[in-house]
């Protein structure tokens, strides 16, 4: 590297991966913890929240999928924001993302702990070991495969997925003979349906599809990345909605009604789930399993992956202290980020509570996505002049639409969280006066060429990435249709 020039990412990571980092930062905690639990608030019909947290997904994923290719930056909404509406929302944007994912990184942590013992609970075993003390060795573990590199990243993210799909189809199998379809029409006499618990129910469930832009925190990784980010991002909210409306059916059909409120309070609701239902031994064994080494992996993998690449490029810009833009000299990773935030994670486990860790990521998701979603038509306004390969249609509706959608959705967090929330942006200010103070006003304006000018792929492997892009699409339309059927089909059958 050149002296002066600012050190770049390595562009390893195909469409496939962009999907499986993405998807996999989404489908974990949110699904197999608070998603679990609002099943046993609503029953059948949280199917409506999941499909209308869908809905409210879809536009924004576009308007990423605009940024994204535009601005194939490592760090993501910190890079729109900067340049669509200023550095100090930039800031809050990428400060915000990164608490984010690093309580979700403890979330899952959590999770993982309370799946593993699942696993061991089935054969009548239980392992003498704390939650915390299990959570916070799972997160050193992906501290150090991280900065080996990308591709063990990308690798590992890969096999996860691949490897928590395969489990849920023999699981979904196995589970088949112990689903009662009378389960799936019936209403609990409980249900608060009322606005205020409706918005509630979604804003919790929309925490399971929060991060659906994660693949544009690492643009700057991704080959092709003015093909390969729109297409994830078209791909990765039904994804998200066919995986959970999957097991929520599933959830729902083996637990009759009145048994729903043990799942609402649970710390593993699917896994209490079965063991309300008496289903216990090798199925209990093949869901904890499926999700510990999974679901829990492939979130924890991309969680400690995602929010280094913020951290990088704020420092990278001034913005955060300089240190944590440097690049591991054999790796090529932004290792002291990593280090950073992951004992960071280690150190929110202590807090021992997923309810609180859950909300605090809720409110930084909403918080940073309503600082998206308005860059996307700063970005439109400031600078016309950016290549766009996919420009997001009816921009003067959808995006404020979209806005005021998800600050509603912040009216209805825990008040602890919302005020950790609020004194976390004005630490961010701080650290951010301090390094303008100390570095400057660095200018903002100036986009790396390195960085923007990305290659286009040559003939034959544009048309392998387009095959591979068809078939993604069939099977993800596929398996959409079938999470709709199996709500729809009971009630025609009733």
């Amino acid at each position: 590297m050149e002296a002066g020039k600012p050190e770049v990412l390595k562009r390893s990571f195909g469409m496939c991966e962009a999907v499986t980092i993405t998807v996999g930062t989404v489908v974990g905690v949110g699904l197999f913890t608070v998603g679990g639990n609002v099943v046993g608030e609503m029953g059948s019909t949280v199917i409506w929240a999941t499909f209308v947290a869908l809905l409210i997904s879809i536009y924004p994923a576009r308007l990423y999928a605009e940024m994204g290719a535009a601005l194939p930056y490592a760090g993501g909404t910190y890079k729109y924001a900067s340049l669509g509406l200023g550095k100090p929302w930039g800031m809050l944007a990428g400060w915000n993302f990164i608490i984010s994912l690093v309580a979700v990184t403890s979330g899952e942590a959590f999770a993982f702990s309370f799946y593993l013992k699942t696993a061991v609970r089935a054969f009548g075993y239980e392992l003498p070991v704390s939650d915390i003390v299990i959570a916070s060795l799972v997160v050193l573990l992906f501290i150090y495969t991280n900065i080996r590199g990308v591709e063990m990243t990308g690798r590992l993210q890969n096999g996860f997925l691949f490897f928590f799909w395969g489990v849920a189809i023999i699981w979904f199998i196995m589970m088949i003979p112990n689903v009662n379809l009378g389960n799936i029409v019936q209403k609990p006499d409980f249900l608060d349906f009322s606005t205020g618990g409706f918005i509630g129910m979604v804003a919790l469930i929309w925490w399971c599809y929060a991060g659906f832009e994660t693949c544009c925190a690492m643009g700057e990784e991704i080959k092709y990345p003015q093909i390969n980010i729109p297409r994830a991002l078209f791909l990765a909210p039904f994804i998200v909605f066919a995986v959970n409306a999957i097991f929520q059916w599933f959830l729902l059909g083996i637990v009759p009604v009145d048994l729903l409120p043990a799942v609402a309070t649970a710390d593993a609701p699917y896994a209490e789930a079965m063991a309300t239902a008496g289903i216990l031994g090798l199925p209990l064994f093949m869901l904890a399993i499926g999700v510990a080494l999974g679901g829990d992996f492939s979130t924890l993998n991309a969680s400690i992956a995602v929010p280094p690449r913020y951290l990088f490029t704020m420092a990278r810009d001034g913005a955060m202290p300089k240190i944590f833009a440097k690049i591991h000299p054999k790796y090529r990773t932004p290792y002291i980020a990593i280090l950073t935030l992951g004992f960071l994670s280690v150190f929110l486990n202590l807090t021992n509570s997923i309810i609180y860790i859950a909300s605090l990521s809720l409110f930084a998701d909403l918080f940073y996505y309503v600082i998206g979603i308005a860059a996307s038509y700063g970005l439109r306004k400031r600078h016309p002049e950016l290549p766009r390969p996919y420009k997001t249609p009816f921009i003067m509706i959808g995006a404020p639409v979209s806005a005021i959608i998800y600050i509603i959705m912040m009216t209805q967090l825990d008040s602890d969280a919302f005020w950790s929330g609020v004194i976390w942006c004005g630490l961010g200010l701080v650290i951010y006066e301090i390094c303008r103070q100390r570095y400057g006003n660095q200018d903002d304006e100036k986009l790396s060429e390195e960085i923007m000018a990305v290659e286009s792929p040559p003939a034959e492997e544009a048309a392998k990435m387009e095959r591979e892009y068809k078939i993604w699409r069939a099977v993800v339309a596929v398996v959409v249709i079938i999470a709709l059927g199996l709500y729809i089909v009971p009630w025609l059958m009733k």
